[in-house]
């Protein structure tokens, strides 16, 4: 069955940086458009980066754009989320998603002095 396994969050000071990875299984990644999302406390899942199957086409949140990079390795079935420059506002538990409505557990993120 489909895994998504999100790793690499923690408590980190603003301006800081963190890589989450997201390991899949159970099904073949590399035919997958994949996806970070986030949820604030209080608040609704958004969208936070997307990218293709091939990896050569990438979608930001105008919140993110310029400090977080989606990447993957398709040979290590492994999606990876980048965030540079980080602020408290980034706080939030992360997941990762596959189409067909496949998510993660996710994994929290603390910016915090």
């Amino acid at each position: 069955q489909v895994q998504l396994v999100e790793s690499g969050g923690g408590l980190v000071q603003p301006g800081g940086s963190l890589r989450l990875s997201c390991a899949a299984s159970g099904f073949t990644f590399s035919s997958y458009a994949m996806s970070w999302y986030r949820q604030a406390p209080g608040k609704g899942r958004e969208l936070v980066a997307g990218i293709d199957s091939f990896g050569r086409i990438t979608n930001y949140a105008d919140s993110v754009k310029g400090r977080f990079t989606i990447s993957r390795d398709n040979a290590k079935n492994t999606l990876y989320l980048q965030m540079d420059s980080l602020k408290p506002e980034d706080t939030a538990v992360y997941y990762c998603r596959r189409t067909g409505n496949y998510w993660g557990q996710g994994t929290q993120v603390t910016v915090s002095s």
